[in-house]
């Protein structure tokens, strides 16, 4: 059985850009004594995209600001792995009816390391296979992750 707390230590509060000014949502973090759970539930995704999917990674910068989102910087990776197996790397979400929720374990980090880093959701699927870090399309969304 794997335990985590009832409340997150870290939360992202995630916004959209110009692209996707509906988009909403929170990505929280749970630290497990041997993994972390992460559990991201947005909405007002495009429903125009073309396959439904949507990259969602942990970016190294610490800012949503820049445009586009540049300076969330690339993909978390401290230890310099090849694309798909950054730290930073998530599995994609799949959008229903503009929404979609995700809960994943990962051994990848810890969510001390990832405080005041940022998520983000691309506009289209990760290819899982591109390098350095994916044929993701634009980043359409972002949040920085705040200790809880």
């Amino acid at each position: 059985m794997y335990c985590y707390p009832n409340h997150p230590q870290a939360v992202a509060h995630i916004k959209g850009g110009a692209d996707a000014a509906e988009l909403s949502g929170q990505v929280r973090f749970y630290q497990g004594r041997e993994s972390v759970l992460v559990v991201a539930e947005v909405s007002g995704l495009p429903e125009n995209s073309r396959s439904g999917f949507f990259a969602l990674h942990i970016h190294e910068g610490e800012s949503c600001s820049g445009k586009a989102f540049s300076d969330t910087g690339g993909h978390y990776n401290p230890g310099e792995t090849p694309h798909p197996v950054h730290a930073g790397d998530l599995p994609p979400l799949l959008q229903c009816h503009g929404g979609a929720y995700l809960a994943v374990r990962t051994d990848r980090f810890r969510v001390q390391e990832i405080i005041g880093r940022t998520v983000v959701i691309h506009g289209d699927a990760d290819d899982f296979r591109s390098q350095p870090s994916a044929s993701v399309g634009t980043k359409i969304a972002c949040g920085v992750i705040r200790r809880q």
